[in-house]
């Protein structure tokens, strides 16, 4: 399981797609939400606007299992 370190209160799911390199540029999120699964703390949610917390757990098909944690 990969940590993912942020600085501020939230991170969005699109943005925490791109930091953990899941996609390469921000205008892939769309597509990328509608062909893959994504699970946040066991649930499955598409909405690239989400909000992550620290300690929330985010399970991405195909890429692993990823923690929110503080930078």
């Amino acid at each position: 399981m990969k940590s993912i370190g942020i600085s501020t209160e939230y991170i969005t799911l699109g943005q925490f797609l791109k930091l953990a390199e899941c996609i390469g540029t921000g205008g892939e999120v769309k597509h990328f939400l509608q062909e893959n699964s994504v699970l946040i703390n066991g649930e499955p949610d598409n909405r690239r606007g989400r909000k992550l917390r620290v300690g929330d757990l985010v399970e991405v098909e195909g890429a692993g299992s990823f923690t929110i944690g503080t930078r």
